[in-house]
């Protein structure tokens, strides 16, 4: 079946979408995106990827061209006509195309935002078979801009990363910068440690989110012991147990780092329980 698209105010057959050769996005990477998982026909989490969405634009001085409640319809719009039970839900804002390639700024008066948006089909998308086995990671050098807690469009690095892994026969990578871990290649990263969940706190560093700030908030309310502090690679193979959190794999068991097995080498009680409590939780605020 040919998905139907959204792009800039019109849903069309995805073969029909056309982009500007000249857009930002493009020519620039100077774009902001998000992903939102559909569970059920319904969105998880959608007002904190809104919230963050806003956020991303702001601290690029990039005009945002939807409000946050038409929005949620277009969302809504193109789950149904895809027929998205599980799945997700792409969507991305660039500064638009003004015609020529330069490095400034366009004026925004005359140089509208490109909005598109389209949905991945993903059955079974909380099933999936690696959160009961665990997965495997390799860590490599971060080397990444100093602004990643704007969730742009740059993604070649952690490409490269996840093609390292996999070169690796691992399934993600870790990011060090000075010894410390700061996040996975698409997902934000956690050791446990005496009970303790440990996980680096907010900054420019990482980006904010927004399944570890539900994930955290959800632990507290457990009675789990949060502490948001660097921590390093060694300290990381030495854990009780790791895992990850993302809006398409929710909370994700890590069973080794760098050939280093964790614990016993299989997904751990609190990383378990945690992606258990998330989805539990997760589903009932579901819209």
């Amino acid at each position: 079946m040919t998905r139907t698209v959204y792009l800039n105010g019109e849903y069309l057959p995805e073969t029909e979408a056309k982009v500007s050769i000249f857009d930002r996005g493009f020519l620039m990477a100077d774009g902001v995106y998000e992903v939102t998982s559909v569970l059920g026909g319904k969105l998880i989490d959608f007002e904190g990827h809104a919230v963050r969405l806003a956020r991303s634009l702001g601290e690029l001085e990039m005009a945002n061209p939807v409000s946050k409640d038409e929005l949620l319809e277009i969302h809504r719009e193109l789950v149904a006509k895809n027929e998205i039970v599980d799945g997700l839900v792409y969507l991305q804002i660039t500064r638009g195309a003004p015609g020529d390639r330069d490095f400034v700024f366009p004026d925004p008066e005359t140089t509208a935002p490109t909005i598109v948006l389209f949905t991945q089909n993903k059955p079974g998308l909380d099933k999936d078979p690696k959160a009961a086995k665990g997965t495997k990671i390799v860590t490599v050098p971060d080397i990444r801009w100093h602004r990643r807690d704007i969730k742009t469009v740059q993604l070649l690095y952690p490409s490269m990363a996840k093609m390292m892994a996999k070169k690796a026969g691992c399934d993600d990578a870790w990011l060090v910068e000075d010894g410390f871990v700061t996040e996975g290649s698409s997902n934000n990263a956690y050791i446990v440690k005496g009970g303790k969940i440990i996980t680096r706190a907010l900054s420019n560093d990482i980006l904010h989110g927004i399944t570890r700030a539900a994930v955290l908030r959800f632990a507290k309310e457990a009675q789990m012991e949060v502490v948001e502090r660097n921590f390093t690679v060694e300290e990381a193979k030495e854990a009780d147990e790791a895992f990850t959190t993302s809006a398409s794999a929710f909370v994700m068991p890590v069973v080794e780092i760098d050939g280093v097995a964790l614990g016993d080498g299989a997904p751990g009680a609190v990383s378990k329980r945690l992606r258990e409590i998330y989805l539990d939780e997760s589903l009932k605020t579901a819209i």
